[in-house]
């Protein structure tokens, strides 16, 4: 074909996607005016049958009323015809043949390798019972309860479970610094029990029961990315039980209203036309996404990450992935995180992510309290050195690669601003997954900017405890033996 046929193609193309797009806005309106005549006017069939002030009638048109609220957000992006219900079928029409793409895209890449099936595996997890009667899935690193120096507490990522952790960290050194490493379960994952009401504030209650139940007072928790959000919330509404919080690669809501034109322009462009998609369905049907679930990763096959969740990767991301040590693991770690089978979990925590968290990040920046202003509060200013802040009081340490694009740095970035206080490392060259997976090294550097030098566990101070009575009956016994020496000796 020469570049005229070419051209001639191309506008032949164009003259047939405008005359559909004609069409699909005159059967709009044709539906449009049938749903009219049908169910809405006053001499319709349901109207002329059973009466304008029918309980069926009204129904019919609360029904209607109900929806017609529900699209009226379309109104926003029709410049022309604003009634939601004109432009239904062009939306549907479009809708479908996105689905119909995207499924495609999905099941049918020809040079996509063969899957592998996903194994079922026995469980294994221990489980403690929470207050409410569900239990909860943990696994244990590094050194014991009682010789522990720093406690850690790691929610886990979508599509991971508690085998996650922090990726790779060796045993020898968690044990050099004297750390004693928690995961868990969240609610429907892994062998963990589901929540019926989940929210972030459940979530961080989550982490305080599961410190409880393990001994834990005071201890450090990590965030990884879109696993911050629980981070965050345990900032929000369990201040007094952290040490501290590493954020690595934080995820934020990316409908936060906090957020600048600028710096959601700057996170929204790093992503896939997918992922974008994925967000919104997230944000306005959630429940569409269990479609996109049941036919990738709770297929029965294991895929690519990269695909799975619409990811666009950094060289240096896909080299990690395609390392066999981490296929492994990945794949182990999805095995575990989708054993029960359940798609609702994975709704929820898409949905929790670009949804109203509850509080703002806001919250959590630290500054004075502002006291009412009446004569009790002044007196109590006058005579306090002390001054009151609000926020976490405790150090916040982020971690972002700057090749990073599955959370982009601009959402660091809109954290430092809202958070000054926060320290934030900036890691050249590295990716989403190339510094908290499988690094010894990196790990090592981030204990040490966290603990300072490591100075091993604790060490038990052994304490002898002494019977009175077996002491006395070794003393007579010592004197016996000392008489009867003393008459042989005579």
């Amino acid at each position: 074909m020469n570049q005229r046929e070419w051209v001639r193609f191309k506008i032949c193309v164009r003259e047939f996607m405008i005359g559909v797009s004609e069409l699909s806005v005159e059967f709009a309106k044709g539906c449009r005016d049938i749903v009219k005549q049908s169910l809405v006017n006053e001499d319709s069939l349901i109207v002329r049958k059973f009466g304008k002030s029918s309980y069926i009638g009204k129904r019919v048109r609360d029904s209607c009323n109900k929806i017609f609220e529900k699209l009226s957000f379309f109104n926003q992006y029709l410049p022309e015809d604003k009634d939601p219900l004109h432009a239904w079928s062009v939306i549907l029409l479009v809708s479908l043949l996105a689905f119909s793409a995207l499924y495609v895209n999905f099941e049918h890449d020809p040079s996509a390798p063969l899957m592998k099936q996903v194994f079922l595996h026995p469980a294994s997890a221990t489980r403690i019972v929470l207050p409410d009667g569900r239990y909860i899935a943990y696994k244990e690193q590094g050194v014991s309860a009682d010789r522990a120096r720093f406690s850690i507490i790691a929610p886990h990522t979508f599509l991971s479970s508690r085998l996650a952790g922090i990726p790779g960290v060796k045993d020898s050194l968690l044990e050099e610094f004297g750390i004693r490493l928690l995961t868990y379960d969240l609610p429907g994952f892994g062998e963990s029990d589901p929540h019926p009401k989940r929210n972030l504030e459940s979530s961080a209650i989550d982490i305080s029961f599961l410190a409880d139940a393990l001994g834990v007072d005071k201890f450090w928790v990590i965030g990884y990315s879109s696993g911050s959000k629980h981070a965050w919330a345990a900032l929000r509404y369990i201040p007094d039980r952290l040490a501290g919080a590493a954020m690595f690669a934080p995820m934020v809501n990316p409908y936060d209203p906090l957020m600048t034109n600028e710096e959601r322009r700057r996170t929204w462009n790093k992503w896939t036309r997918k992922r974008k998609l994925m967000y919104f369905l997230a944000r306005r049907f959630p429940r569409l996404l269990s479609f996109f679930y049941q036919r990738s990763f709770l297929s029965g096959k294991h895929g690519q990450i990269d695909r799975w969740l619409s990811l666009s990767l950094g060289s240096r991301d896909k080299a990690l992935l395609e390392d066999p040590i981490y296929e492994e693991f990945w794949q182990r770690d999805v095995e575990e995180s989708i054993r029960q089978g359940n798609v609702k979990p994975f709704v929820e925590e898409a949905a929790l992510q670009v949804s109203n968290w509850g509080f703002s990040l806001l919250d959590l920046k630290l500054q004075k309290r502002k006291l009412n202003r009446n004569v009790l509060n002044w007196l109590k200013a006058m005579f306090t050195e002390t001054q009151e802040y609000t926020g976490f009081l405790g150090p916040i340490h982020i971690w972002h690669g700057m090749d990073d694009k599955v959370v982009p740095p601009s959402m660091t970035d809109f954290v430092h601003r809202i958070l000054p206080g926060a320290a934030v490392h900036k890691l050249p060259y590295e990716g989403h997954f190339t510094y908290i997976y499988f690094c010894h090294e990196c790990h090592r550097q981030i204990f040490t900017t966290l603990f300072g030098t490591p100075q091993g566990p604790l060490i038990l101070e052994v304490s002898l405890v002494v019977d009175p009575n077996t002491l006395e009956a070794n003393v007579e016994q010592k004197e016996v033996v000392a008489s009867s020496g003393d008459s042989a000796t005579n």
